[in-house]
């Protein structure tokens, strides 16, 4: 049952209770306990809010900055990322396959203030080797979600 909740609030977190028990066939009393159960064991982490800030008037700039790094004896990568990840610019820290080492994406007002991030920040940490900055021109799809989507014509076509 664990999966099912778990799939079904991936999609939508804000879905009732009452009608995520009706889905799954059981009480909401069961929903409740499971819910409360897998965030007290960090299954659940948060509830996040998807926003399609293009259709906004504030400015954002989101960059993917790869990292390849010198893993720390001991501790391997995790005390690098740690260190990357409290920044509260930077929204998420991956550890990656291939060429590069960390993949982290952040957040700023303008291309000037990620860079500087980069820059003044990241790129001056002692176990970091290098970084490849790409920006994001515009989002397609975001956490399964299709943003942007056009307006579809509802009405039939009339011929002669």
């Amino acid at each position: 049952m664990r999966e099912k909740i778990l799939s079904i609030i991936e999609k939508n977190s804000r879905i009732d209770l009452r009608e995520l028990a009706i889905i799954l066939g059981v009480d909401e009393t069961t929903i409740v306990n499971e819910m409360e159960k897998m965030e007290k064991e960090g299954v659940i982490c948060g509830y996040h809010t998807l926003i399609d800030w293009e259709k906004t008037d504030v400015e954002k700039v989101n960059a993917l900055i790869e990292v390849r790094v010198t893993p720390q004896r001991g501790n391997g990568f995790d005390s690098v990322a740690e260190r990357i990840y409290k920044y509260p610019e930077v929204h998420a820290v991956y550890l990656i396959s291939g060429g590069y080492d960390l993949l982290v994406t952040l957040e700023g007002k303008t291309l000037k203030e990620v860079s500087k991030f980069v820059s003044e920040k990241l790129s001056i940490l002692d176990p970091v080797i290098s970084t490849a900055t790409h920006f994001i021109l515009k989002k397609y799809k975001d956490h399964g979600t299709i943003l942007g989507k056009k307006e579809t014509d509802e009405r039939m076509q009339v011929t002669p």
